[in-house]
């Protein structure tokens, strides 16, 4: 069962794109730019046909409603937290929807997503994380549903001027990993490290399970299709990237160059030229 799901996925390449436009989950406007009407946002970003589209409950009918068999795959977004604003409330929180994996199935989901956050001083918050995948773990395996787990290290928010902010340090990025890894992820959503040419050490340190790369928030073109393709060069299996492509000023075509260098391995010059 997981493995017809993984397929929906990964496709005959073994690689996926899967684009993230799951923000609105979070309860920051900020997040909000250029997904401010979702079924304008997710018909774009479908009709140029990345792998999947990592959508929450509320919004993924509108993915599922689309007619015929080539709509990307729906991979839903299990959990909502309180970490992302400028500065941080008093209590944290990282809680999961009511039964996850049976509103996946309702919605013939690919597979489910759930975060694994790392704050600094913020050990209850692993916790609440480390809850909800055990949770999740169990009832993946009775039904079949895949499970990605999204290890998160974030900076401190004052010291990062600002919410929502990757930390970057290879260190604590491959602790985390082989945490979700242990926990048992079927993929792993990681954060890309400060030196991409060191990211061959977290594709090892997860232990044969495919791991996507997030993008870490909204960089120039030329920038996230280079590092695009060093990541794919490291041994990554592919990207989840949100803000930069629904921020982008042409989505469709900024999806349509990444699953060139995804899929077909194309030169950064290459997939440049699609965007135009």
């Amino acid at each position: 069962m997981k493995t017809a799901r993984l397929n929906r996925l990964f496709g005959t390449s073994g690689n996926c794109f899967d684009v993230a436009i799951d923000h609105g989950m979070f309860n920051e406007p900020r997040f909000l730019s250029g997904i401010e009407n979702m079924h304008d946002a997710i018909k774009i970003v479908a009709e140029a046909a990345p792998d999947a589209i990592q959508l929450p409950p509320g919004t993924a009918p509108i993915l599922q409603s689309i007619p015929g068999r080539e709509r990307p795959a729906l991979v839903l977004r299990t959990d909502v937290a309180n970490i992302y604003g400028a500065s941080l409330p008093h209590v944290l929180f990282s809680k999961m929807i009511d039964d996850a994996v049976e509103q996946g199935l309702m919605l013939d989901a690919a597979c489910v997503v759930v975060n694994l956050l790392q704050l600094p001083d913020q050990p209850e918050l692993h916790r609440d994380c480390c809850i909800n995948i055990n949770k999740l773990k169990r009832a993946c395996d009775i039904t079949g549903m895949p499970l990605m787990i999204e290890p998160l290290v974030m900076q401190d928010n004052l010291k990062a001027g600002g919410g929502y902010t990757v930390d970057g340090d290879l260190t604590k990025i491959l602790g985390l990993v082989r945490q979700a890894v242990e926990l048992g992820a079927d993929i792993i959503k990681a954060d890309p490290c400060n030196n991409v040419q060191d990211y061959h050490q977290v594709i090892e340190i997860a232990q044969k399970v495919p791991v996507l790369v997030r993008g870490g928030g909204k960089v120039s073109d030329h920038e996230i299709l280079v590092r695009t393709d060093e990541l794919m060069q490291q041994g990554a299996k592919g990207i989840v990237y949100g803000r930069n492509v629904i921020h982008h000023a042409k989505p469709a075509r900024m999806t349509k160059a990444l699953m060139a260098i995804v899929h077909d391995g194309v030169s950064v010059a290459d997939a440049e030229a699609i965007i135009g």
